[in-house]
């Protein structure tokens, strides 16, 4: 028997597989035709046994020879039909899978991946629902195909020999107990082989994914150690579960065939005696062999099952999955369509689900006005960059609000409130594509003069140009191959075709030689311009000029004022100052 998360996986099958209810009745009447006509073969045996070759006429000989022929032909339309709206039905549904477990994937908040590995969804998404599309396209076929053949040949065997048919049934009790058994433990072991093959593709697309962290460290030998302990984890897994399979399809082969043997010798003992025909005996042999073999094939295809009702339970977790961050379900408020981008941060505080203590946001209020320039500084760690996650609503504080232009974030629609950000953060992501294609990002409606424009501001075009296709080079994984400067500011170009009122620069220029902090300082001020803007940097030389420095430690606001302000009130800001503007009076200081 299955499980209830099984059960709920294959219903989860079911609801991909209802949409296409014609096509699957038109393969299922196909399925029944062509057993029917596999199953009528028995009779035309018997025909041309009796009549055809006992009876020495070349006329019934030619007429069941005839017959056979027009069988032949039927069954290969109807298998031919069949096997075609099958294998459709399994590549559709599992197409239509794929398509809803990334669209819900995608809208989940970023909270979800902290606890769950990105490679490891990527493996059932691919792996799990490729072993879906089999079981759909092939093994579920092939199941109803061999019980309708077992059906209907035990019932054809008792229309033939009931004598001999007994022989037969009292078998079955024999085959289904090694059935049941084995099962249970093929199922339990195709899960886990399943999690074991998610194992290792998860540790391929994280070693290969820093593969220059793994060189620079020579880390080469030890990553090939855990990666053949994880590949071994996974055969001894597989194996265990073969093991299994091999001994229930060899239990069933041994007792089928062996009933079958037991039944030919009463059979012939029977016509030697005179008291059934040759065509009888061979109708009921071939019955006999198409039960046995139907027995067999069910034994295999029911592993086959159960380790895709492991699948679909892996995908059916997936997709039970819920954002923490939803839209209210009542008295939804909108936007205008460009908010002034006034913020205000009221008593907030926020831990991360995965790290409860100590907060990250501690009873934080701020307050930026409309088109205004604040800096926020502090040490590593002390909540700048979760400020920008709670901005941008990826995390709903757990006490306080934050309000953009009066609406409180949690009454807003996240993507309604996403529309009115720009982000340029300290490692921006690029995608695979074109150069154009990641400009474009944020704004798909934008026009090649847009583009170009954006560029040149963000003094990206020269570069841009000097690629080898210009706009329309291709980027590798993560913009591979651009470097650090060039790579932000593509990012600030993207921001500026983005348009949005309020800007979040994270860290844009740390870590930037002096040219290419030259060139997107010389970016910025036009990227800033009309904007409300929030700005984290650990270099105090790009924000001395802020409307206002907010100070943050420990999740906490401790200061807010401008570069002068703070240098002479605040003993955190001064210390920080000293470090950077003047460090040798810094190292007397005691």
């Amino acid at each position: 028997m299955l499980s209830s998360t099984q059960r709920r996986g294959l219903r989860l099958a079911w609801r991909f597989i209802r949409p296409y209810r014609w096509q699957s009745l038109g393969a299922l009447l196909a399925l029944v035709i062509t057993a029917g006509i596999t199953l009528s073969m028995g009779q035309g045996i018997r025909l041309l046994v009796d009549q055809g070759f006992m009876t020495r006429s070349p006329h019934l000989l030619n007429q069941s020879i005839g017959v056979f022929m027009v069988l032949v032909v039927a069954l290969a339309a109807g298998t031919f039909t069949r096997f075609y709206l099958v294998s459709w039905i399994g590549e559709r549904c599992v197409a239509d899978i794929r398509r809803a477990v990334f669209d819900h994937l995608i809208q989940l908040h970023p909270g979800f991946y902290e606890n769950n590995r990105a490679s490891e969804i990527q493996s059932r998404l691919t792996t799990d629902t490729t072993l879906l599309q089999s079981v759909i396209g092939s093994s579920l076929s092939l199941f109803l195909r061999n019980a309708l053949m077992v059906i209907g040949g035990i019932v054809l065997l008792f229309v033939t020999n009931p004598k001999l048919t007994g022989i037969v049934v009292l078998a079955l009790p024999l085959v289904l107990a090694p059935i049941l058994v084995f099962g249970r433990r093929v199922r339990g072991l195709s899960r886990q082989s399943q999690d074991r093959i998610a194992d290792v593709g998860s540790y391929v697309a994280e070693t290969l994914g820093q593969i220059k962290t793994v060189q620079a460290y020579n880390h080469q030998g030890e990553d090939r150690r855990r990666f053949a302990l994880a590949v071994e984890q996974a055969f001894t897994t597989a194996r265990l579960r073969i093991v299994q399979r091999a001994w229930l399809i060899t239990l069933v082969i041994v007792l089928v065939l062996g009933a079958v043997g037991v039944m030919l010798w009463v059979g012939g003992m029977d016509v030697i005696a005179g008291r059934i025909s040759g065509g009888e005996l061979a109708a009921f042999v071939f019955y006999s062999l198409v039960v046995g073999g139907a027995f067999g094939t069910l034994s295999e295809v029911i592993g086959e099952l159960q380790r895709a009702a492991g699948a679909a339970e892996r995908i059916a977790e997936l997709l039970q999955a819920r954002s923490e961050v939803q839209p209210p379900v009542a008295a939804l408020q909108a936007l205008p369509a460009r908010a002034t981008g006034r913020l205000q941060l009221q008593g907030v505080s926020f831990a991360y689900p995965s790290r409860p203590t100590p907060r990250a946001i501690d009873n934080l209020s701020l307050t930026i006005e409309a088109g205004e320039t604040v800096a926020l500084v502090g040490p590593s760690g002390a909540g700048k960059s979760t400020l920008f996650d709670l901005l941008l609503r990826f995390y709903d504080p757990q006490q306080g609000q934050i309000l953009i232009d009066g609406y409180d974030l949690r009454q807003l629609d996240p993507q309604d409130l996403r529309r009115h950000f720009a982000l340029v953060s300290q490692n921006p992501a690029l995608f695979v594509g074109s150069v154009e294609d990641n400009l474009r990002y944020g704004q798909l409606q934008a026009s090649d003069e847009q583009v170009r424009q954006a560029a040149r501001i963000a003094h990206a075009h020269e570069f841009i140009e000097q690629l080898p296709q210009g706009y329309q080079t291709r980027l590798g994984e993560a913009g591979l191959g651009l470097s650090g400067g060039q790579r932000q500011r593509l990012a600030i170009a993207r921001a500026l075709l983005v348009d949005a009122p309020i800007l979040l620069l994270d860290e844009a220029t740390s870590a930037l030689d002096a040219q290419s902090e030259h060139l997107i300082q010389q970016a910025l001020p036009t990227l800033m311009q009309g904007r409300t803007t929030l700005v984290i940097a650990h270099r105090l030389a790009t924000v001395q000029n802020a409307d206002r420095i907010a100070v943050v430690e420990q999740g906490r606001v401790i200061a807010v004022g401008t570069h002068r302000q703070l240098v002479s009130e605040n003993p955190l800001y001064a210390r920080l100052a000293a470090l950077q503007f003047n460090p040798e009076h810094e190292a007397r200081t005691p």
